[in-house]
């Protein structure tokens, strides 16, 4: 699409749209609108915290809290007189709702950080082997797939059960009164066929829920329903159209992503950091299941191979334990002032998961491998972005390898994105351009989905073009002659050679 016939478009279906995004430690509204000169607007309304809390034996979700939250963010959007949007919702992947039948939630949804699923995998694999369910499914092996998580849920409440919804799918049924299970986050559960397309009734046979159970399944971009009137009469609000958007946040940050060309990948780096690329056809061969790569569905007929790293999760529970008084900006500041790769901390490693104390889980980490020990912030801080770039880099031969070609250029997007010291490692380390930006790729996917589905965008490629002329980015290359063999350390260390 030319850049005139875009603007054009934009001019003619302009419309206001908003992105509900949350994350594992917040959630927040954004409003994006289209402007004259053919660029995309995004702004922060409404920001709220999130976070699992134990109760009654698990750590789970308040999900009443979200969606309280998420209609006081549109009582915000009506208040700047704005009176109609469009709506989309995205969140994080595998955790779900057990509804009853008579239409309500039959508990608190259970976070995927819940120490229940811990063994999961090796009681479920002793009865059906892990090839089979990678070559069913193409999904990587992780204790709190959804598939392990209803493994362990109890078959008395199981069969209480009407329906099974993922995060933000029960959210949008909450909000219309509607139920669908979109692809993308219905993929991460580790139970969708990929011959089929639909869910694998020998898995969900192991784990004792049928297919019924299941609202029908959806693609990204299939207008969900309005609002329903009964919110309209306890809050202020703007006329709402929802739209099932890609409602796993990744899959929303990878169609936020500006990948142009052939031979790029993503790096969506936020609490977890996914690494992979944009496919059009699976890759689930013995290469990609011995590297534990998934093959996660995307908007529009894409698949994101990729791969689950621990991510600024480390970062942020440190930030935490140190009291929250120093910015992420300042801790980086402080990092750079600190020689990397002191130590080698192999940062996917189950200890990082949900630690009692990030911190003395690190430290404790380099004193079991006989390495120096950070102590200071800035050491810390050091030690998570190096380590977080080494693991990068070595993801990224991997994939090389898997796919027979070299990749030449990263975008990183999401929080990570800003951290200048991890970005220029990486491309060192890997040797490719890395393009970082936009930090906020979720919403902006979010709101992307919804643009095409209302006709303001053609389609994800023009949306990607858009993305370039509004959001500024950032390059990085390779700085030669630097770090040497410390990625070959690196690799050997991992493999306990060293």
């Amino acid at each position: 699409m030319t850049k005139i016939s875009l603007k054009r478009r934009l001019v003619e279906k302009m419309k206001t749209y908003v992105a509900v995004d949350i994350g594992a430690s917040s959630g927040r509204l954004m409003l994006a609108q289209p402007t004259a000169d053919g660029r995309l607007t995004l702004e922060e309304v409404h920001r709220f915290t999130n976070g699992f809390k134990l109760k009654d034996g698990h750590d789970r979700w308040d999900i009443d809290h979200l969606i309280h939250e998420i209609l006081v963010g549109l009582t915000k959007v009506k208040a700047r007189g704005i009176n109609a949007i469009e709506l989309g919702i995205d969140t994080w992947a595998v955790d779900y709702v057990l509804v009853g039948f008579d239409g309500q939630k039959l508990e608190d949804p259970i976070s995927y950080r819940d120490r229940r699923t811990s063994q999961a995998i090796t009681e479920l694999t002793s009865e059906l082997p892990k090839e089979y369910i990678y070559e069913k499914t193409g999904i990587q092996f992780q204790d709190f797939n959804t598939l392990y998580q209803l493994y362990k849920t109890d078959r008395a409440l199981l069969a209480k059960t009407d329906k099974i919804m993922m995060i933000p799918d029960y959210i949008g049924y909450v909000l219309t009164g509607n139920a669908v299970t979109e692809i993308t986050n219905a993929s991460t559960t580790q139970m969708l066929n990929l011959r089929v397309g639909l869910f694998d009734k020998d898995l969900l046979a192991k784990v004792n829920v049928s297919p019924d159970q299941f609202p029908r399944l959806v693609e990204s971009g299939t207008v969900l329903g309005n609002l329903g009137h009964k919110w309209h009469r306890q809050f202020d609000l703007p006329e709402t159209e929802v739209i099932t958007v890609a409602t796993h946040d990744t899959a929303s940050a990878v169609v936020g992503t500006p990948g142009q060309g052939d031979r790029w990948a993503f790096l969506s780096s936020g609490t977890w950091s996914l690494l992979g690329t944009e496919l059009n056809v699976p890759e689930n061969g013995l290469a990609a299941f011995h590297e534990n790569y998934t093959n996660e569905w995307g908007a529009y007929g894409t698949y994101r191979f990729l791969k689950n790293i621990m991510g600024l999760w480390i970062a942020q529970c440190v930030r935490h334990e140190l009291a929250d008084e120093v910015s992420f900006g300042e801790l980086a500041k402080q990092a750079e002032a600190v020689r990397p790769f002191q130590q080698f901390i192999d940062i996917n490693d189950p200890r990082f998961v949900n630690p009692a104390n990030m911190t003395a889980e690190l430290q404790n980490y380099c004193r079991e491998t006989q390495q120096p020990v950070p102590e200071t912030p800035g050491e810390l801080f050091q030690a998570i972005y190096s380590n977080l770039s080494l693991y990068y880099a070595n993801e990224l031969q991997k994939l090389d390898q898997i796919l027979n070609y070299h990749i030449e250029r990263l975008n990183i997007v999401g929080g990570g994105s800003n951290v200048a010291l991890m970005n220029q490692l990486t491309s060192t380390l890997a040797n490719v351009e890395v393009i970082a930006g936009p930090s906020e790729a979720t919403a902006i996917g979010n709101v992307l989905v919804q643009m095409i589905a209302t006709d303001a965008v053609e389609n994800i490629n023009a949306g990607r073009q858009l993305i370039g002329k509004s959001f500024k980015l950032k390059h990085y290359y390779p700085e030669t002659g630097k770090y040497g063999d410390i990625l070959q350390r690196y690799q050997q260390f991992i493999a306990g050679q060293v």
